[in-house]
């Protein structure tokens, strides 16, 4: 009995390493084929972000990109050792071109949604935003919140593809609703007075109503959406994600965010560099 026990024990024990061995080969395997990797190798970390999106990515008067996005994505190509390459997309082939590899990550204000996490992963929300509304002129008083606009008799704008545009369909699902490819298209529509709201990301609207909204259009400033914006990458790669995570992490204890958040979130003076 005691030796039919002694030889279990030495199956059951070579078992377990044989087991964790190869665990360790797959986990070895796999960190070899992370982004990260790939991204050391090359001394390159490619961005991907659609310009346009105030202020998280634009084009300033010299022909740069700059924004929020632009400034933390520069932080962490430093930390990574490695060279910030940008790579400008247009929003509705961003996913796309990230699975094909046309880059590493997507920093382009992304809202995490659970139809784009099928797709892609998301690494912890690095900004919570909401939606907002831009108001014609003729309706101060009695339109107060998103609610009113819930009437085919309202045309309410937004951007092809985007969370305003979601909101919109969900949100105020009466409505007539209207897209445009750009931010600004959809906005200028009420301006002009060809549309009754403009719906989109809280940021987005402070920054229009500095440049060109003022006394033009009403600014219903309270979100009526929760949305975390968040970095986006492939999926199944842990270790390019714990990096992301733990880079966040580091940045928004060590002061650098605040730096990037008043610069670009709290003020407006670098709007004169990009109009």
């Amino acid at each position: 009995m005691k030796k039919n026990f002694t030889v279990l024990l030495v199956v059951v024990t070579g078992f377990i390493f044989f087991a964790s061995n190869a665990l360790f080969a797959a986990d070895i395997e796999l960190a070899q084929k992370s982004t990260l990797e790939k991204v050391l190798k090359k001394g390159e970390l490619r961005v991907g972000f659609e310009a346009g999106y105030m202020p998280f990515e634009m084009t300033d008067q010299k022909g740069n990109f700059v924004g929020f996005d632009i400034d933390i994505a520069k932080e962490m190509a430093k930390a990574m050792g490695v060279k910030f390459v940008p790579v400008n997309t247009a929003w509705d082939g961003i996913i796309p071109s990230l699975i094909t590899d046309k880059f590493d990550i997507i920093m382009s204000g992304m809202t995490v949604t659970q139809e784009r996490n099928l797709k892609i992963n998301f690494a912890d929300p690095y900004i919570i935003v909401g939606q907002t509304i831009l108001l014609n002129k003729k309706h101060e008083g009695s339109i107060t919140s998103h609610k009113d606009l819930n009437d085919p008799k309202f045309i309410v704008t937004s951007k092809l593809g985007t969370t305003g545009e979601s909101a919109v369909k969900s949100k105020i699902p009466k409505a007539t609703y209207k897209s445009f490819e750009t931010e600004t298209e959809a906005a200028l529509e009420v301006v002009n007075g060809k549309a009754d709201a403009f719906v989109y990301d809280l940021p987005y609207c402070v920054v229009f109503m500095a440049q060109q909204g003022a006394g033009k259009v009403i600014f219903l400033d309270q979100p009526f959406t929760f949305e975390p914006l968040a970095w986006a990458i492939n999926k199944g790669d842990p270790d390019f994600l714990n990096f992301l995570n733990n880079f966040l992490r580091q940045m928004k204890n060590d002061g650098r965010y605040d730096i990037i958040y008043n610069k670009w979130i709290k003020s407006t003076d670098w709007i004169k560099n990009v109009q």
